[in-house]
């Protein structure tokens, strides 16, 4: 707050006698003497004007730099300290663009908030808020801004102390690391040797300020402590400095007047990368040092995780008795309806009962499931319907929202779910029809139904294929290419050699995806139990386990990586909310028969080029229900089952991988190696759909590359419903031995730019699905692979798909499309099976091979 008399400042104790008012004073001694807390730590917000008014310029020590916030209220900066602290005192200093009313709020875990203190009234300048209280997480929270812009903060500053039980490692973590410098005086004095743990090399630099030397610590790491041992040519001015990214650097410490010799800095930051930047020397000569190590912290200071708790705010719970309820439906449709790559996520969760005259109209990031323990607990008289109106009738971009475990009466006995890709249909009862075409019956490119009861009849209509498992239906209309059906009774014969059935008597294996239910008013997950030549739904015998709520952490939008990790470590299994969720290093699943369930399409995006998801060589981990969206980064792999070389037997317990989507583009340029590496034994993908964007922000033959969809190095494992389009190289490479598919949809990506970029070993185009040579057994059922290659429609591919001719090896009911004649295929698998020709989408077919 500016400067007040003292007149003034005794007048608005009085006006708050019993309120807890912060304190104020003009010069804070914590200001003065000590470093904050906050002081390059991460920092995030809820919005910001613009990249070059980002969250962390508020925590940098720097008062030219500032965060300002959209022109609204209920904006928040927050900043992570790296472990809990003991704080005390808040420093804020506003720009002209300040809160009037606002709260301070601390977290230990990043979701759940308490008011530390409350301030009304402020007026702006540098405001001194005393607090008392435990957090790792420390927000001030905007009720009301004070101009008609947002809110701007020069420095958002917190003090206090911290526990030891964070921790200084006395390893050097720059030991051997790459390292830079911006200069060497010679080869001899290469920045490297002052890594290399000797004290006789050295680097030294060019005869100039300013200098610079910095190490890569090979992902993002809490920095506590840097050391330096400088040659007689030192620095007489510097900083440390942190970065995420080698770019946009953080400086952690600002030492003037210093002589050289040893010393060592106390300091806290996070970043992948270290810089020490002289700006001053003692000599004539260069910068010179013997050594440099960096220290790290223990990790050990994120404190314990609760499980259980509420559901988050973008979870919304009803039941028959809610007011306006179809307007809660028609309210965030209105804001998903077209939302396609927007950071909206919503789950409505219906409690057991009877919903009369509903219609629920399900838009992008948008799921509904019912609460009871089968689906017919919860019964809606009117529909849950996709359509594709927001695209003329096209419904070949209904990407990404889900329905799940309730029972429908249609209201005029035919329900329309008009889907494309990651949009599946599960545990429902529909009491007659199903329309899984839009209306005026437009393109489609659907889909999965899964351990669901349609009395009725399913007319996919335009549908270009579909999925359905262990299900049942009144029967089937028709089918465009690829109609697969394993476990399902009441569906069509096979009669693929003619038309498009492919069908299966049972599932060889199969394990429904966890569900929150409610036991009484309690919420629990139920993780159903392994199936083996299945047939027909699971429920209502519904063999397997049900799990109480406070056995999970329940992820909220907010939660770091760091926070989450921990409640793995603990025992905790993850119910993550809708939300979009930043990770500055991969989420790392270790203990066996975990279960990670997402509601809402909850959205996992690495930064920094880390990976997302790492799963451990254990048994039953149960993934489930989120979409992993590459960074700007390159990742190596966004979701790695089983690190390289894991070898275990799980026939017994697998490892399963159901609605987990992995985007690379769309919503912003994203890079990453790999989309998902399977290196685990036995592990079921239960309906996945694998994506390199060929439309909306970052999408280019470059600029959202990524070469491999999927890579399978584990053995006996087994796919159901695997969609995988347009990456840069093979789809899908398979390299584990006894591997087996049902159901494979594809497209090569639109974007190559002619045949030589995608000409590899003497063959044009990479194949879409590809058995390595050293295989001997592999089985796969019901593949097809379509080219659209818009870039140059003369490209001519050799092969759909690829594999070696073995005794072992069985591909049948293959078939590859060239839609509207851009591109052509030359064979179906291999040299074998006739050409693709011309614009009218007529398939090129193979029942077998060899």
């Amino acid at each position: 707050m500016r400067f007040r008399t003292l007149g003034v400042a005794l007048a608005a104790v009085a006006a708050l006698l019993t309120l807890p008012a912060p304190a104020v004073t003009a010069a804070p001694a914590a200001a003065a003497a000590d470093v904050p807390l906050s002081q390059g730590r991460t920092a995030t917000a809820s919005s910001t004007e613009s990249a070059v008014y980002a969250a962390g310029l508020a925590v940098d020590g720097d008062t030219g730099t500032r965060w300002s916030s959209a022109a609204s209220d209920n904006q928040w900066l927050r900043v992570d300290l790296g472990a809990s602290a003991t704080v005390s005192q808040v420093v804020l200093r506003w720009e002209a663009a300040y809160a009037a009313d606002y709260r301070i709020q601390f977290s230990q875990d990043g979701s759940t908030w308490t008011d530390a203190r409350k301030v009304t009234g402020s007026d702006g300048g540098t405001d001194t808020v005393d607090v008392s209280g435990g957090a790792r997480h420390v927000r001030v929270y905007a009720d009301r801004r004070a101009t008609q812009w947002g809110i701007s903060l020069w420095e958002f500053q917190v003090f206090g102390t911290t526990g030891t039980s964070s921790g200084c490692s006395t390893a050097n973590a720059a030991l051997n690391r790459p390292a830079t410098a911006s200069s060497t005086e010679s080869a001899a004095l290469a920045a490297s040797a002052a890594f290399d743990g000797s004290g006789t090399t050295r680097w030294s630099s060019a005869h100039s300020d300013p200098q610079w030397l910095r190490v890569d610590l090979g992902s993002v790491k809490d920095v506590c402590r840097i050391d330096l041992d400088w040659e007689a040519a030192s620095a007489r001015d510097f900083t440390l400095q942190v970065s995420s990214d080698g770019s946009s650097w953080t400086t952690l410490r600002n030492v003037t007047g210093a002589t050289g010799g040893k010393a060592s800095y106390d300091v806290a930051g996070s970043g992948r990368y270290v810089r020490m930047h002289g700006t001053a020397r003692t000599t004539a000569y260069g910068y010179s040092l013997w050594e440099m190590a960096v220290h790290t912290g223990s990790g050990d200071g994120v404190p314990p995780v609760t499980g259980g708790g509420d559901l988050g705010p973008n979870v919304i719970v009803v039941d028959p008795s809610t007011a306006n309820l179809q307007q809660r439906f028609d309210d965030v449709f209105a804001r998903q309806e077209s939302n396609q790559f927007g950071e909206g996520r919503y789950q409505f969760l219906l409690k057991p009962g009877t919903y009369n005259n509903i219609n629920a109209q399900i838009g992008f990031y948008t799921s509904i499931s019912g609460l009871g323990l089968n689906p017919d607990d919860t019964q809606i008289n009117g529909d849950v319907t996709v359509d594709a109106g927001w695209f003329n009738g096209n419904a070949t971009q209904n990407f990404w929202r889900s329905a799940e475990n309730l029972a429908i009466t249609p209201s005029n006995g035919t329900n329309r779910w008009a889907v494309a890709q990651a949009a599946p249909f599960r545990r429902i009862h529909v009491k007659g029809g199903l329309n899984l075409a839009p209306n005026g019956y437009g393109w489609a490119s659907g889909g999965y139904i899964a351990d669901s009861k349609i009395d009725g009849t399913v007319g996919p209509y335009s549908q270009q294929q579909w999925y359905t498992r262990d299900s049942s239906v009144g029967g089937w209309t028709n089918g465009v290419w690829n109609m697969t059906f394993t476990g399902v009774q009441g569906a069509p014969a096979t009669n693929f050699a003619t038309g498009p059935y492919t069908t299966m008597d049972t599932t060889p294996i199969s394990r429904e995806k966890p569900f929150l239910y409610l036991d009484g008013s309690a919420y629990k997950v139920f993780v159903p139990a392994k199936r083996t030549n299945a047939r027909g739904v699971s429920w209502p015998a519904n063999a397997g386990t049900s799990l109480p709520l406070d056995q999970f952490y329940v992820v909220k939008p907010g939660a770091t990586a760091a926070t989450i990790n921990a409640a793995l470590a603990q025992g905790l299994h993850l119910l993550v909310t809708p939300g979009v969720y930043h990770l500055d290093r991969p989420i790392e699943i270790e203990r066996a028969n975990t279960v990670v369930l997402g509601l809402g399409l909850a959205t996992f995006i690495p930064d920094n080029g880390v990976d997302a998801v790492h799963v451990a060589d254990v048994d039953g981990v149960r993934l489930a229900g989120f979409l992993v969206d590459a960074g700007s980064a390159r990742s190596e792999t966004l979701l790695r089952i089983g690190p390289s070389g894991a070898s275990a037997d799980h026939a017994a317990n697998p490892t399963t991988m159901q609605d987990v989507f992995i985007r690379v583009g769309g919503a912003g340029p994203g890079l990453a190696t790999n989309g998902v590496v399977i290196n685990s034994d036995d592990v079921v993908v239960d309906h996945t759909w694998i994506w390199r964007a060929d439309h909306g922000a970052g999408v280019g033959w470059e600029t959202n590359r990524s070469d491999y969809g999927m890579v399978v190095n584990g053995d006996d494992v087994l796919t159901t419903g695997l969609f995988v389009e347009h990456f840069n190289k093979y789809d899908v490479l398979w390299q584990g031995e006894r591997g087996r598919t049902i159901f494979f949809q594809n497209e090569k990506a639109y974007d190559a730019p002619n045949a030589a970029a995608i000409t590899h070993d003497g063959i044009v185009g990479w194949a879409a699905y590809k058995v390595a040579d050293s295989v001997n057994t592999h089985e796969a059922w019901a593949l097809g692979s379509y080219c659209n290659y818009t870039s140059d429609p003369s490209i001519v591919q050799h092969h759909g798909f690829q594999v070696p001719v073995k005794p072992g090896i069985s591909m049948n009911h293959l078939q590859v499309i060239s839609l509207g004649g851009m591109g052509q295929y030359r064979h179906v698998i291999n040299d074998t099976g006739a050409a693709t020709s011309g614009s009218d989408t007529v398939p090129s077919k193979i029942v077998r091979f060899p």
